[in-house]
C-alpha cells in the first residue's frame, strides 16, 4: 500500500467522523497523540511562531517534531507542549484577555477548538483553505474544522488510531478457528488465557500507567463494542465483567505501562493494545517479528476511535501571517511525510506516489484500514463538550476499571458509584451525548 492509499483509507474513518459530528453540537476535550505528558508555558519572542500543542508532548516526540518537521521551516518556530486541555484553554483565554499573546499557532484535537471558538478566541482561516485547495485535504475532513459554521476555524493537521500489536510467537495460542484479522472479544479473552497457560504467565498488556491511554480503550473500544454507547450505557455491567475476567491474563506491570512498544520489544508482553504512535518503536525496530491487527468486535460491533488533530490561529496571535506560513509548512507533502516517519501520525493531504512506507508504519496502516472498513465497524467520537472536565471524565472511567478489574470489587457497586460521579459531571458541564450514544436535548443521561 502506497502513501496515497493511506490518505484515502484514513479519510474513510474521518469522513464517517464528520458525518456523525454533523448531528452533534460540540467537540471533544482531550489531548491524545501519545497524550499529554507534560509541557511548559509558551515563552516566544516577537517575530517567532510559538506552536502551542496538546499533541506530541512526550520528550522524544517533541524532539522529533522539532528536529524532523520544524527545523526545515524558513521562519523561526518553537514547539511548546501543554500538559492538558485545562492548561491549554486557560493559556489561550488569558492571552486573549490581555489583548496580546505569545502563542502564534495552536495544535489540538477537535473538541478543544469547539471550546475556544465558543469563547470567540479563534481566527477565521477560510482564505488559507481556499489557497491550499490543491493539497487534496478531503472535504469531509475539512468540514470538521468549520465547527458547524461556514467559516474555517481550524485546518486538519494529522490523524491516527489505536490497534492491537502481537509478537508472532503468540499466534500459536490463538483459539481454534479464530481469525487474527477479525477477532471477537470472546476470542481475545481465550487467546489471552491460552497464552498465559502456554507461556506460564500473563502476557497480554495494556497502557494502564499514569500517562497511558487505558481510558481510551474503555471509552472508545471496550464499552461501545459491548453496549453500543459510552455514557448512556456506562452502567451496563457486561463490559466491566468481561474486563475483570480478561485482567486475570494481563501482565501485572500493565499498571505501570504508558507506551506498549517497550514491553513488546522486551518480550515481557506478547500482545498489546495501544495508539499507533506508542507502538512505533517496536514496529520500526523489528517489523518482521510482529503482526498488527484490527481491534476485536463485541456484541454491538467493532468500536474504534479515530484521532484527528488540527491547527488554528488564536485571535491573540502576535503574527498571524507568520502563523499561516507555519501552517503551509506543516501541511506540505514533505512535512506530512516527515511527521508520519517521526511520530506515526498519518497525512491529511494527498501525498502522491512518494514511495513505499517503512515496514513498521505499513503494518499499522493496514490494521487501521481494516478496522475502519470492517463490516461491523462502529465509529466512536472522542468526548464532546466537556471543556476543562475532560480529565475528570477520564478519571471516572479509569476509576471504574481499577475498582472492578484490579481491586476485584463487585461491578454493580463500583460502577454504580462511578456512574453517580459521571452523572454529576455531565449535569455540571451540560454536555449532550455524542456518537455512538443517541443524541440528547440536554446533558447526556448516564445509564445505571
Amino acid at each position: 500500500m502506497r502513501r496515497t492509499r493511506i490518505l484515502r483509507m484514513s479519510a474513510v474513518a474521518a469522513g464517517a467522523f464528520a458525518l456523525v459530528l454533523s448531528g452533534c453540537g460540540s467537540g471533544d476535550t482531550q489531548t491524545d497523540a501519545r497524550d499529554d505528558a507534560g509541557g511548559a508555558a509558551p515563552d516566544g519572542e516577537p517575530g517567532s511562531v510559538v506552536l502551542y500543542s496538546t499533541q506530541f508532548n512526550p520528550v522524544e516526540e517533541a524532539d522529533a517534531i522539532r528536529r524532523d518537521v520544524l527545523a526545515s521551516f524558513t521562519g523561526d518556530a518553537e514547539f511548546v507542549g501543554a500538559s492538558g486541555d485545562g492548561e491549554f484553554i486557560d493559556r489561550v483565554s488569558a492571552e486573549a484577555q490581555a489583548g496580546r499573546g505569545e502563542i502564534g499557532l495552536l495544535g489540538a484535537l477537535h473538541g478543544t477548538y469547539v471550546d475556544l471558538q465558543d469563547q470567540g478566541l479563534l481566527t477565521d482561516l477560510s482564505d488559507l483553505v481556499d489557497e491550499m485547495a490543491d493539497l487534496g485535504i478531503p472535504d469531509d475532513v475539512l468540514e470538521l474544522g468549520r465547527l458547524g459554521t461556514d467559516q474555517q476555524w481550524y485546518i486538519p493537521w494529522v490523524q491516527a488510531s489505536y490497534v492491537v500489536a502481537a509478537d508472532k510467537q503468540a499466534l500459536e495460542y490463538l483459539p481454534d478457528g479464530a481469525d487474527v484479522e477479525s477477532l471477537t472479544y470472546d476470542e481475545y479473552l481465550q487467546w489471552a488465557a491460552n497464552t498465559a497457560e502456554g507461556t506460564g504467565a500473563p502476557r497480554f498488556g495494556f497502557p494502564a500507567g499514569e500517562e497511558g491511554l487505558m481510558h481510551r480503550f474503555l471509552q472508545g473500544y471496550l464499552l461501545p463494542s459491548f453496549t453500543g454507547g459510552v455514557v448512556r450505557t456506562f452502567g451496563d455491567n457486561a463490559a466491566w465483567e468481561y474486563l475483570a475476567e480478561l485482567w486475570e491474563y494481563v501482565h501485572p506491570q500493565s499498571l505501570t505501562y504508558e507506551f506498549m512498544e517497550d514491553p513488546l520489544l522486551s518480550g515481557e508482553v506478547l500482545v498489546a493494545w495501544d495508539h499507533v504512535a506508542r507502538l512505533k518503536n517496536a514496529l520500526d525496530s523489528r517489523p518482521d517479528d510482529f503482526v498488527v491487527v484490527p481491534v476485536p468486535s463485541g456484541p454491538a460491533g467493532r468500536a474504534h476511535m479515530p484521532v484527528v488533530a488540527g491547527l488554528a490561529v488564536p485571535e491573540s496571535s502576535p503574527d498571524p501571517d507568520a502563523a499561516k506560513d507555519l501552517i503551509r509548512h506543516l501541511l506540505s507533502v514533505d512535512s506530512q511525510l516527515a511527521t508520519l516517519s517521526a511520530v506515526a501520525f498519518y497525512p491529511v493531504v494527498e501525498t502522491g506516489d512518494a514511495g513505499d512506507l517503512e515496514p513498521g508504519i505499513q503494518l499499522a496502516a493496514d490494521a487501521v484500514e481494516s478496522q475502519a472498513n470492517a463490516d461491523d465497524a462502529l465509529l466512536v467520537l472522542l468526548p464532546l463538550g466537556l471543556g476543562e472536565q475532560g480529565g475528570t471524565f477520564n478519571d471516572i472511567y479509569r476509576s471504574a476499571f481499577e475498582r472492578v478489574a484490579v481491586s476485584g470489587e463487585d461491578p454493580s457497586d463500583a460502577v454504580g458509584t462511578e456512574a453517580a460521579r459521571l452523572e454529576d459531571m455531565m449535569e455540571n458541564t451540560g454536555a449532550p451525548c455524542w456518537s455512538p450514544d443517541e443524541p440528547s436535548d440536554g446533558p447526556c443521561p448516564v445509564g445505571n
